[in-house]
């Protein structure tokens, strides 16, 4: 069990700072008049605690405290043009940062957990111990905003009012962090006591990037106190590692649920979209997919979109499942984003009216970006995430630099997007999500889409995840486990995690009409995977993805009644293909659907194998994961033993 408050308030120890009295006394002398003001409207005294400790800590010159108003955001995007964080584009209200080309992605190498003795914990994480994290924190972090300017916002992690959206102080020297914050979160100043007193608690986060030079990377670190629910991160710029109300306070969002939920709630790394089909009907999905594995994607083919990222969900006094964005905007990879598989999001970066901050693109001599896969005609020179940029040029190992990082990204406000759902999007009773997905970067084994039998099954499906590696991680490569694509969020053991997914989607709290399906999606498929003649291609194209949640939509429902297999329910031909034809408006061969929906079934038992042996690590699995595992591999070997290891759909009916 997670003990919250256990052990050293590391922000506390290091900033001296022990009673209200003597905040306020340092406040008093770092800022002025105004924001001393702007924080008396607050009145939860441990926030006015932590922002004096992280004062004293930091040892800013000045303090400036935004209340998230229009003023205070416009205010926060000059200060971040000035001191040349970011710059000005062409289009109107566009700007780009670039982070350090050393520092592209998420420091996994360098991210730790800091822990207790004896407290459950992920095998999967780097953890520190509390007094190790309590010097490195006091040798580097006392006095590294001497010369800067300490801005302080105070968020929610969804709408206000929500049963599960978390409040959370930010805390940086960084304008772009903050102005990336402005975009991102929804401000609650004037409503910041009242959220904790909704949620009981709320997170805080501190972070400064330093001098900003190569130099300073190794010291570089991101530190997640989970007893204490503060995050600390230094030296580094990449938003991945310093927007800490991101992936960092998702984490203790994580735990919350974990330890905290009584088996009633979630928080998962999940999409939230809508589909809306001709008939009228809306049907609600939430969908996991590791960063840079097609999840905004999938969340843009709704059309009504909510998030592309993260979900807080939890059980409804109505029987229903419930999803809120924790997020009111989009961090999104821009690689191979296009006019032909993202017309929504296309419209955003090419046409007035949002703002954006580009990281990591080309910029030409006109101020304009450019992406890889954009279908669009590119500059021959610019500046790009390496510095001055021309056509053919190599990097020290003579490989060509390609005009964008793989892990360039694009911030912007969701309520900018086409599609974006106004109504259910900033509703504090959250979407009725009626189908999960769980899917990866799998180029072989799994077909597009299937439904899992049940609760547990779905789950399963979950937990068995395996993708290819993205640009999100410095320094990730080949392919690996990528269980609920959650894994690397989820701070303590992956067993208590799964215990609390099978009570989860397994509660008799649902009704019978609220129970969500659980299913697999995989639009990865090449071609030579599955004996086509064209390589690597992919078998489909981004818009096919309306398709395959159309189909579950309608299986959800009952409309469909699909093929059950060892691993759960694939589509029946003449089903997928009136759903192609309805949707997109396309021709689904037979051939192809024979292509996408065999069953490999020596790659699937490899794929079982490799997930059993990997949990075998973990101590006190609920038993209900072997189950299924064993369930399937029965199936697996009946449909090889009667068909051969390559079974084709029209096989089983």
């Amino acid at each position: 069990m997670l003990e919250l408050k256990k052990g050293v308030d590391i922000l506390s120890a290091v900033g001296g700072i022990d009673s209200i009295g003597e905040a306020w006394k340092l406040i008093q002398e770092k800022l002025d008049d105004e924001h001393q003001a702007r924080l008396s409207k607050i009145k939860t005294e441990d926030a006015i605690l932590k922002i004096a400790n992280a004062i004293a800590c930091c040892q800013p010159d000045a303090v400036y405290i935004s209340t998230g108003s229009p003023e205070d955001m416009k205010k926060v995007r000059q200060m971040s043009l000035d001191k040349g964080e970011e710059k000005t584009l062409a289009m109107k209200d566009h700007t780009i940062h670039y982070d350090l080309s050393e520092e592209q992605g998420r420091i996994v190498d360098r991210t730790f957990y800091i822990v207790n003795e004896g407290e459950p914990s992920s095998t999967l994480g780097k953890k520190m111990p509390r007094d190790e994290a309590h010097a490195y924190i006091k040798e580097y972090m006392t006095g590294i905003m001497k010369g800067k300017t300490m801005i302080v916002g105070f968020f929610s992690r969804g709408p206000a009012g929500a049963k599960m959206a978390l409040p959370a102080l930010e805390i940086t020297s960084s304008t772009y962090v903050m102005h990336s914050g402005d975009i991102l979160y929804r401000h609650c100043y004037d409503r910041f006591d009242e959220q904790v007193g909704i949620s009981g608690t709320f997170l805080t986060n501190v972070h400064s990037e330093g001098p900003n030079r190569p130099e300073d990377l190794p010291n570089a670190r991101v530190f997640m106190d989970r007893s204490w629910l503060t995050t600390f991160s230094m030296f580094c710029t990449y938003a991945g590692n310093t927007l800490l109300l991101k992936k960092g306070n998702h984490r203790f969002a994580v735990d919350l649920a974990i330890y905290y939920g009584k088996g009633q709630e979630l928080s998962e790394h999940m999409f939230i979209t809508g589909v809306e089909e001709d008939s009228g009907r809306m049907t609600w999905f939430a969908g996991a997919a590791p960063s840079g594995c097609g999840k905004t994607t999938t969340a843009m083919a709704g059309t009504e979109f909510v998030g592309d990222d993260l979900a807080q969900m939890w059980i409804a006094e109505d029987g229903t499942m419930r999803a809120i964005n924790p997020e009111q905007g989009i961090f999104g990879i821009v690689a191979d984003v296009n006019r032909e598989g993202d017309p929504f999001l296309m419209d955003c970066l090419r046409k007035e009216g949002t703002e954006v901050i580009w990281s990591n693109v080309l910029i030409d001599d006109k101020g304009v970006p450019h992406w890889t896969g954009n279908l669009e005609e590119h500059a021959d020179k610019g500046v790009n995430f390496q510095g001055e940029w021309f056509k053919g040029k190599t990097n020290a190992e003579g490989k060509e630099i390609p005009i964008s990082h793989p892990n360039a990204r694009c911030t912007l406000r969701a309520k900018d997007i086409g599609n974006f759902s106004h109504g259910t999007g900033e509703n504090p009773e959250g979407a009725p999500v009626k189908v999960v997905t769980y899917s990866g970067r799998d180029a072989d084994t799994m077909p597009p889409v299937w439904a899992g039998k049940n609760s547990d099954d779905g789950v399963v499906i979950g937990a068995s995840i395996v993708s290819a590696a993205t640009a999100t991680e410095v320094g990730a490569s080949g392919v690996k486990r990528q269980p609920w694509a959650n894994a690397p969020f989820i701070p303590g053991s992956l067993a208590d995690y799964m215990r609390v997914q099978f009570e989860f989607f397994g509660s008799d709290k649902f009704t019978d009409a609220g129970k969500p399906i659980l299913a697999g999606l995989n639009y990865f498929l090449t071609s030579e995977a599955r004996g086509g003649s064209e390589g690597k291609k992919l078998l489909g194209e981004k818009r096919d993805v309306r398709a395959w949640l159309t189909w579950l939509a309608r299986f959800a429902h009952g409309d469909y009644k699909g093929i059950e297999t060892p691993f759960g329910f694939i589509p029946v031909y003449e089903e997928m293909k009136q759903t192609f034809a309805d949707t997109i408006q396309k021709d689904y061969p037979r051939e192809l659907y024979d292509m996408q929906f065999s069953i490999y079934t020596d790659l699937i038992q490899a794929r079982i194998d490799l997930q059993r042996e990997a949990f075998g690590k973990e101590e006190n699995l609920p038993k209900q994961l072997l189950k299924v595992y064993g369930e399937w591999e029965a199936g697996l070997n009946e449909l090889k033993g009667k068909f051969g290891p390559v079974v084709k759909p029209g096989q089983l009916g």
